[in-house]
């Protein structure tokens, strides 16, 4: 498997909040890890890196090529724990950082299968040679709008209420995510991303641009197309290709 991996501040933003890790396990895995921080300059930075550290620390020391669909959903529980009570703590203990969290993206892709956890609107999606596909669904107002029919899509990229999210880390003591595992062939390309690509560039665009061979250059040309569409955030991207 090969990854490509970028993050960038954007046009507008003064710090980037968003962090992401990825690298190599047992029995020829990979994972990737992608948070948005939110909670103030500070604040939003320091919950994503606590996230990122945390959830790559408990990926790295307890996964097991031999894992299956409930094991690795009992990785992902004990990191996403990890990483949710550390930023709450964290908080807790200094007034200034009060109200901080993160979303969170976490995929692990080996043998045939990718399995996704996420908590927050930082998405994964799939292409491969039918098209592409959203796996997650964001924990959003928006989203919970679109799913009663109140909104629907193309107004949910003009609304207001695009950057409200329902679900983060850190926020409370504990913290649900999802949780999904989906096939992950020869053809297949995993992208997981804040909001800051998904918010600018469509799904067709996406795809557009990590339809060939050249691996190396899908994350740069992701954040490049979300610069060019106006950068109003930070963006994050890593692809995993097969």
């Amino acid at each position: 498997m090969k990854i490509s991996a970028r993050s960038d501040v954007g046009k507008i933003r003064e710090s980037n909040q968003d962090a992401y890790a990825m690298g190599e396990l047992a029995g020829g895995a990979v994972w990737a890890v992608v948070c948005d921080g939110m909670g103030g300059h500070a604040g939003g930075n320091i919950a994503s890196s606590i996230a990122v550290e945390a959830i790559s620390q408990t990926i790295c020391s307890s996964f097991r090529s031999s894992m299956g669909f409930s094991a690795v959903k009992n990785l992902f529980s004990s990191a996403i724990s990890a990483a949710n009570v550390k930023i709450y703590d964290r908080a807790k203990n200094a007034p200034l950082l009060k109200g901080m969290g993160t979303t969170a993206v976490v995929v692990i892709a080996f043998g045939s299968n990718a399995y996704v956890a996420h908590v927050g609107d930082s998405r994964v999606y799939c292409a491969d040679s039918t098209g592409i596909t959203q796996i997650t669904e964001d924990h959003s107002v928006v989203q919970q709008m679109i799913n009663s029919g109140t909104l629907t899509k193309e107004e949910a990229l003009v609304s207001p209420y695009k950057h409200l999210i329902t679900r983060a880390l850190g926020l409370e003591e504990a913290v649900s995510f999802d949780f999904t595992a989906v096939a992950f062939d020869k053809s297949s390309k995993l992208i997981l991303c804040s909001d800051g690509l998904s918010n600018m560039v469509s799904d067709e665009k996406i795809l557009s641009l990590v339809s060939d061979s050249n691996v190396h250059e899908y994350a740069h040309r992701l954040i490049d197309a979300a610069n060019e569409a106006g950068g109003t955030d930070n963006s994050t991207v890593v692809v995993i290709a097969n």
